[in-house]
């Protein structure tokens, strides 16, 4: 009786899972005449390969005095000229230059092999730090606000629900066109509460906001979702227990702090676990919304696996991407289990 559904499981997730491991150690593509090599941790080393360089700013050979551009600025030797064909410094051939910072006279850069995918894990993290805490809050005060015996109280519950059952991809179709530049209702009301003095914004094509403006849209998308789960740990909490409060004079923040809190114990657990396995797997609003764009703002790791994998062809680089997500996955997992454990009195 149990064999389809291990059939099943087997073909479609433990097979690729274990083949994901083969390949991210091998020079595999997804068409190619040449047979598939075994080419160790080379994948990895382009990808998560950094480095930093010194830049000294130039001296005059005769005077050793620094050289000085026409607005009396320091000169310095280009990145490229050290990470171009240099001999002496073989490590950092190929490098980009990710970020650099002014360190006394010197400017410290440090370079990447693989900037996009730099970007992409900075910008994933950075996702996943934003949303967590935030949906995880908004859902807790949209469950305690529902959770009350009103008339129509079902309505709200229907509402708040809603944008959780209809499809992400037509969600972000739906909010591409809300943040449009040119004539997006984001920019409209902005424009009307201010009287006309607002200046449209392109949400999606500035770097400065494209990433916030994904952040702020799927926090509104997924919140039902955990506010559901919120909503049931709070039906579990015995009645008796906020009646005891009320006799014992308690505020409304200490009914939440010594009875409600203590009581969504176990259910923050789930919702903190479930929110940052979600953000992690960021990918369908990226594809929809802004491509990895602009200039690599939007770039993800899910969405680089993606692109590796499929749009370049290069199944060995996508499953590399994909075991170092699961490594990140299963080492923030261990650390959320180590500190949500039940401690012993």
């Amino acid at each position: 009786m149990a064999f389809p559904a291990t059939a099943i499981i087997g073909l479609f997730i433990i097979v690729p899972f274990l083949l994901g491991f083969y390949f991210a150690f091998t020079n595999q593509r997804m068409i190619s005449p040449n047979p598939t090599e075994y080419v160790g941790t080379t994948n990895f080393h382009q990808l998560l390969d950094l480095g930093v360089l010194t830049l000294e700013p130039e001296r005059d050979p005769a005077t050793h005095e620094v050289k000085k551009d026409v607005s009396g600025v320091a000169t310095y030797p280009t990145v490229r000229s050290i990470t171009r064909n240099n001999p002496d410094m073989p490590y950092f051939d190929g490098m980009r230059e990710w970020f650099s910072w002014h360190s006394g006279d010197n400017i410290k850069v440090v370079v990447a092999r693989d900037v996009v995918f730099m970007k992409a894990i900075v910008n994933t993290f950075l996702f996943v730090l934003i949303v967590a805490p935030l949906q995880g809050a908004i859902a807790l005060l949209l469950a305690m606000m529902i959770n009350q015996k009103l008339p129509g109280i079902n309505i709200f519950r229907t509402i708040y629900f809603m944008p959780v059952v209809v499809s992400i991809v037509v969600v972000s179709l739906l909010w591409r066109f809300i943040y449009s530049g040119d004539n997006g209702l984001l920019n409209a009301i902005l424009g009307f509460f201010t009287f006309g003095t607002f200046n449209p914004v392109d949400w999606l094509g500035n770097s400065a906001t494209a990433l916030g403006s994904i952040i702020a849209m799927s926090i509104w998308q997924a919140v039902g979702f955990h506010m559901v789960i919120w909503l049931s740990g709070l039906q579990t909490i015995p009645v008796s227990l906020y009646e005891a409060s009320d006799i014992e004079g308690a505020t409304s923040w200490q009914k939440f702090r010594f009875v409600t809190w203590p009581g969504l114990r176990n259910t923050a657990i789930l919702v903190l676990v479930v929110i940052t396995m979600q953000a992690f797997t960021l990918f369908s609003q990226i594809a929809v919304m802004t491509q990895g764009g602009p200039v690599d703002a939007t770039q993800t790791i899910v969405f680089q696996a993606v692109q590796h994998g499929y749009a370049k062809q290069d199944i060995a680089t996508g499953s590399a991407i994909s075991v170092i997500l699961f490594i990140i996955v299963i080492t923030i997992s261990l650390i959320q289990r180590y500190l949500t454990r039940e401690k012993l009195a």
